[in-house]
């Protein structure tokens, strides 16, 4: 009796822990709550690793600054409506500008995980070692 108790409470722990870290966010939104900024609907979706940018105004040009001053997305959109994936973002924080002509809105995104490693990216290396028959 003692072992199916221990099997269903270490079954318990396990799956309770396996989905508090399935629902941890991927980012963050710090958004600019100017007045100026109104005419640009900038929101997060569900799963959080997508920006989904909005606005009255055409989108030229949006761009990121990470915390070592390097643009890692710097893109033209051309359009009202613009979606940015962030899976491919390093993590930290990380200042979006929107050019809205003659607009530049600011806000803030902050990737809170390590970027999702492609399945057999160099994880494991085979090696061939060859045998000398004498």
């Amino acid at each position: 009796m003692g072992k199916y108790r221990r099997f269903v409470i270490a079954s318990f722990i396990g799956l309770a822990a396996q989905k508090n870290y399935g629902q941890k966010d991927f980012a963050l939104l710090e958004k600019n709550n100017n007045y100026r900024a109104n005419g640009l609907y900038h929101e997060l979706n569900k799963t959080k690793d997508t920006l989904i940018l909005k606005g009255d105004k055409k989108i030229t040009y949006v761009y990121s600054i990470n915390k070592e001053y390097k643009r890692e997305i710097d893109t033209y959109a051309g359009t009202n409506e613009f979606k940015v994936s962030l899976k491919h973002l390093s993590k930290g924080k990380h200042m979006f500008v929107v050019d809205q002509s003659p607009l530049k809105i600011i806000f803030v995104i902050k990737i809170l995980h390590d970027r999702p490693k492609p399945i057999g990216d160099g994880d494991i290396k085979i090696t061939a070692i060859e045998s000398k028959k004498d």
